[in-house]
């Protein structure tokens, strides 16, 4: 399911209008209407910030209304939920169905150039980490940037403003997780 059908289901169930999602997320009612016709793909950053208007986490908001699964334990690829942003940028929640989770697991696909977005994210509490499979990955915390290539990893405190950017020629992968599960 994509984005926009997953935004509409999800706002509809929890009783809110296009309006009133628009106005606790501070943007315009134009802007929640082409998110969910799918003319428009929110980055990251711009996504976490509408959920947390409605409140829904993004690992809820990629496992909404999911069926039940026959083997809770085993996540293969068309049991990983997506996040795809126009720029290039696919996330894969691993575990988003998992009852009681207490971490978040993602695969990231980055494109050349693709990134978390222009605003830097940021959570009020919790832990992330990760390592760079393949590909260059700039990393920013707190206003630092770092350069990242495969096999270098990161460990930070989720509170700290963070973002991720493509710098390379060639599609980038990182494997992460980040506590707690409700972000």
């Amino acid at each position: 399911m994509d984005i926009g059908v997953r935004l509409k289901l999800v706002r509809e169930r929890f009783g809110l209008s296009q309006r009133e999602l628009a106005k606790r997320a501070g943007v315009t009612n134009a802007s929640i209407s082409l998110i969910e016709q799918n003319r428009v793909s929110p980055s990251v950053s711009s996504l976490t910030k509408l959920l947390e208007s409605i409140p829904i986490t993004l690992s809820e908001f990629f496992a909404f209304d999911e069926p039940p699964r026959v083997n809770p334990h085993i996540f293969r690829p068309d049991n990983q939920p997506a996040f795809l942003s126009s720029d290039g940028l696919r996330f894969l929640v691993i575990g988003a169905s998992a009852p009681n989770r207490q971490m978040r697991m993602l695969r990231e696909l980055y494109a050349p150039g693709a990134h978390t977005g222009d605003e830097p994210i940021v959570h009020k509490e919790g832990e992330e980490c990760g390592f760079v499979v393949r590909g260059t990955i700039e990393l920013t915390i707190d206003g630092q940037a770092n350069i990242l290539s495969a096999g270098d990893g990161y460990y930070f405190p989720s509170t700290l403003p963070h973002r991720f950017r493509n710098i390379g020629p060639e599609e980038a992968e990182i494997i992460s997780a980040n506590t707690p599960a409700s972000f």
